[in-house]
């Protein structure tokens, strides 16, 4: 029997897409996943350039269906709920889609696999996958429940990382070595009208938070700490702790009732040092994962599918273990990801905040933010270097404070 064409060990957002692709392109995909769906996950807030590759993917339908919150914009507010800012996705100038959605990620999750599965895909859940070989025409891939062969392997297992792991390629962000503690709630007394959707993130002395409005009343709550700062504490006191500190936190969570445990994800900021070899492509999370205050896991998952696919393709069609596409591919999701990471890196610092809580310039410098907030990764000169400038005047703020300081604390 011939080998399938690709294997993809991963049934998320990245495994999910990468397995339409492929399937919509004629290639035989077999998909792995070691969990049944549907399954809690995280990461449950959208950027409006998903629904570019929604409508692509002929879902967007299907995302709507499952009561998604329809998502324009995100608000920032200070720990004492004295200033916000919001950021209306349509106002941004350059952005070219301008809404998207807040949804649960189990029935979303399950919406993809389902759908890869329509195409043609062959998805086995309950598997677990235990080691993987690649030779000179093919690869192996063992698991617990028989050894299968194909022609590439895609890795998509998420910050699990099976395959950057395994050969040492993972690298630990050295300052973004963060701790989130997280959990749904009910009764969370939250914006109505227009903003009713909007993420909340809330920005405190040394940690932030973020508040996600979801189908039927639940609002999912995380605390972003630093990992040195939860070091040998009990999640749930530090994330009580964190709460009392904050005067807006307390008010708007006081009366609300937690609906299960809370989860903890330590040390999730990473990134490989290759995301392509002969035969193998990383897509996701298992590539790298940054941080989740802009929400861009789940985008750069699917793009990255999506991406990765197209390279995949290009391989299968020239009966080659490497070719330029799947380097290509690689340079471009690296140069992806340095974007967002460059706004992460800066948001966890004053007076990043203090400017961007700041009314529009006249050089538009705000809209720029706002386009790589809602996902527009390729970045025209326009926005660039008003970035550029953005960036700048961060760093002489810190120096020379052109705005008032703004509190984060109480």
């Amino acid at each position: 029997m011939s080998p399938r064409d690709v294997i993809v060990i991963g049934g998320g957002p990245a495994g999910s897409t990468v397995a339409t692709f492929l399937r919509e392109a004629g290639k035989s995909v077999l998909v792995l996943e070691r969990e049944h769906f549907p399954r809690f996950h995280i990461g449950e807030s959208l950027l409006p350039y998903n629904t570019r590759l929604f409508r692509e993917m002929g879902i967007l339908d299907g995302v709507r269906a499952l009561g998604s919150v329809r998502k324009l914009g995100a608000r920032f507010t200070t720990s004492n709920g004295e200033r916000s800012t919001r950021v209306r996705f349509s106002d941004g100038h350059f952005n070219e889609e301008g809404e998207s959605f807040q949804v649960e990620r189990a029935p979303f999750d399950a919406m993809l696999l389902r759908h890869a599965e329509a195409k043609g895909a062959e998805i086995l859940e309950g598997v677990r996958v235990s080691d993987y070989a690649i030779e000179r025409d093919h690869v192996r891939v063992i698991t617990d429940k028989g050894t299968h062969e194909a022609r590439f392997l895609i890795d998509a297992t998420g910050v699990a990382n099976f395959t950057g792991r395994r050969e040492g390629l993972s690298k630990i962000h050295p300052t973004l070595r963060k701790v989130a503690i997280f959990g749904h709630f009910q009764d969370v007394p939250l914006p109505e009208g227009e903003e009713a959707g909007d993420i909340v993130i809330v920005r405190l002395q040394r940690e932030w938070a973020w508040l996600i409005p979801l189908p039927e009343g639940r609002v999912s709550v995380g605390i972003v700490s630093d990992r040195s700062a939860v070091s040998g504490a009990d999640p749930s006191a530090h994330f009580e702790g964190v709460v009392a500190s904050s005067t807006y936190l307390r008010g708007i969570l006081g009366r609300s009732r937690r609906m299960g445990e809370l989860r903890v994800l330590t040390d999730y900021s990473y990134r490989n040092r290759t995301f392509a070899s002969e035969r193998l492509l990383r897509v996701g999370d298992a590539a790298g994962f940054i941080d989740p205050i802009f929400s861009s896991g789940v985008y750069l998952a699917m793009l990255s599918g999506r991406d990765g696919a197209r390279a995949v393709i290009s391989a299968l069609e020239r009966n080659r273990p490497m070719v330029p596409a799947m380097r290509r591919y690689g340079k471009r999701l690296g140069a992806q990801m340095n974007r967002y990471q460059k706004l992460i890196e800066l948001f966890h610092t004053r007076p990043f905040i203090e400017l961007l809580f700041e009314e529009e310039s006249p050089f538009r410098l705000r809209c720029a933010v706002n386009s790589l907030l809602a996902g527009r990764l390729d970045v025209p000169w326009a926005v660039r270097w008003r970035l550029r400038l953005f960036y700048f005047l961060v760093r002489v703020q810190a120096r020379f404070g052109l705005v008032p300081p703004l509190p984060l604390s109480g």
